[in-house]
């Protein structure tokens, strides 16, 4: 009976312990997929900046015109316009947007220069 005693008491406070280490470990886990998803779409905003832009510059409109789509759509940056024969191709840039050490976000894309979209 005494042996049971001592066993149960070596055991007192260890569900707390336990509690302790994984509620960090938990809510950690959560920090970095909320990070992970925001991350995620900003990517998705600032690829379809760029494909906006890239329609922009490809229709002739002015650096700043397709600068500044980038910036309201994403928030972030153009990197640069290419012209490559028929196509217009739009680099963007962004931060991630979240305290993680995530690289910066980039997007590409082209359209056909001097096509009229919309239809007549």
């Amino acid at each position: 009976m005494i042996g049971r005693a001592v066993s149960r008491s070596g055991e007192r406070g260890s569900a707390t312990a336990e509690f302790a280490v994984v509620v960090p470990a938990v809510v950690l886990l959560i920090a970095l997929t909320v990070g992970s998803l925001a991350a995620a779409g900003r990517q998705v905003r600032l690829e379809q900046a760029a494909a906006q832009a890239a329609r922009l510059a490809a229709r002739g409109e002015s650096d700043a015109r397709v600068a500044g789509i980038v910036t309201a759509v994403a928030g972030g940056t153009l990197g640069g316009v290419d012209r490559d024969g028929d196509l217009v191709c739009v680099t963007t840039t962004a931060s991630a947007g979240v305290p993680l050490p995530l690289p910066a976000l980039t997007a590409r894309s082209c359209a056909l220069a001097g096509a009229e979209f919309g239809g007549e």
